[in-house]
């Protein structure tokens, strides 16, 4: 069992009042909250030993590099990576998926085919149309059905010998539908194609094993798991990370430079071009340390608690919707009232103090889908509580009554 109120007294932001009204934090679908041992690590970062990595002699640099070396060597036992240098930082999840995309337009041709499913964010389908635009491959689509889940005897249908990419989410960033990516990755294996994983949604909520999965790739942010803006992971098994091209060209990322020619350093440097976000790597394990603390175990547990009574709660409201009724699916509700405009919803809870959001999330496909324009997300956290979601169905009580 989790001392809820223990673990929401690490959270400085909980306690501030939005509008006048106790702020109740409904949208950490969208970016997690920080507990103070984060906060204060950054602070520390920037304090005591701010300096440049991998390159300086004096003493801060080699702390600086050794405590960022440590972070990866974390973030390597969370995901089960094989080796350290599978684990590359970037700047977001957005940025890893772009990095492998740009790689694999020096491996596609016209004729070959990406496999991207129906339930995508934005940022794991526009990288695979400009590589499609790029190389003359075709973009594919696994469709989605009307509980959000994706129609897997459809999958397998659409795989062939062309098929060269399979990009999947972990979790629906709009509806919580956890994919059967295991079985994903297996499938495209059978036909030799890579696998990427966009592990964004799924992470704060559980561990993922990248060598049980065999993925090819895994993405994910630090901001969702209660880390740092500006700093995420991309994982890549080595044989992929080698035979792909750098995604950026500059310092870092390069062994010898000449004006002839120039050769690129060896794993993980050849994707990490530039000064990284130094603070953000390092206290990105400090947040997976957090995490890892209280248990992934207890935090799906307790999250899965949440999504049932928020569910239950929600239902007992006339004309209200619920899209994403999947069977396996993680902590969000996304929802509509009839004959109401989910922005204007948002816009009046907001004055009570509570933060979810509107809209398409990123993720208009679905919506079309739908043929909505969008939709209510609350998104629950293991430091959200039961009382929180009384608050909140009230507040979309109030909200109904008031734009009916």
């Amino acid at each position: 069992m989790l001392d809820i109120q223990k673990i929401r007294a690490d959270f400085p932001i909980l306690t501030q009042k939005v509008n006048g009204k106790q702020l109740v934090y409904f949208d950490n679908g969208a970016t997690s909250q920080k507990p103070k041992v984060v906060i204060d690590a950054i602070t520390k970062y920037y304090e005591e030993i701010n300096a440049n990595i991998h390159r300086g002699v004096h003493t801060l640099s080699q702390l600086a590099t050794d405590a960022y070396e440590v972070s990866r060597g974390k973030i390597q036992q969370h995901i089960n990576a094989k080796f350290p240098y599978e684990v590359i930082f970037t700047s977001g999840t957005t940025h890893g998926i772009n990095a492998i995309a740009n790689g694999f337009a020096s491996i596609l041709k016209e004729g070959d085919e990406v496999l991207v499913s129906a339930l995508e964010h934005h940022s794991n389908i526009v990288p695979w149309q400009m590589l499609c635009e790029k190389t003359g491959a075709k973009l594919v689509v696994i469709p989605m059905n009307d509980e959000g889940e994706l129609i897997i005897s459809e999958f397998d249908k659409l795989l062939s010998d062309k098929t060269k990419v399979v990009t999947v989410n972990h979790i629906s960033n709009a509806l919580g539908t956890l994919n059967p990516i295991k079985y994903i990755i297996d499938k495209a294996h059978e036909f030799g194609a890579a696998v990427l994983i966009d592990g964004a949604q799924a992470v704060p909520h559980l561990k993922p094993d990248v060598q049980e999965l065999d993925c090819d790739f895994y993405v994910f942010s630090g901001h969702k798991i209660c880390g740092p803006t500006g700093v995420g992971i991309l994982y890549g098994k080595e044989e992929w990370l080698r035979k792909l091209p750098p995604y950026q060209g500059g310092g870092e990322m390069i062994a010898t430079v000449s004006f002839e020619k120039t050769t690129y350093a060896d794993l993980p440097h050849k994707f990490e071009a530039g000064t990284p976000n130094i603070a953000g790597g390092i206290v990105l394990g400090t947040a997976i340390d957090y995490l890892n603390e209280i248990g992934f175990e207890n935090i799906q547990a307790y999250e899965h608690e949440l999504l049932e009574y928020g569910t239950k709660r929600l239902l007992e409201i006339d004309g209200l919707k619920i899209f994403g009724t999947a069977k396996e699916k993680t902590s969000v509700i996304s929802f509509n009232i009839e004959g109401v405009h989910p922005y204007d919803i948002g816009t009046i809870i907001d004055k009570l103090g509570i933060a979810v959001r509107t809209g398409h999330h990123c993720a208009q496909p679905i919506m079309d889908f739908y043929q909505i324009p969008g939709t209510i997300r609350a998104s629950f956290a293991f430091y959200n509580t039961k009382e929180e979601i009384d608050i909140f169905v009230e507040a979309v009580k109030k909200a109904k009554m008031m734009l009916s």
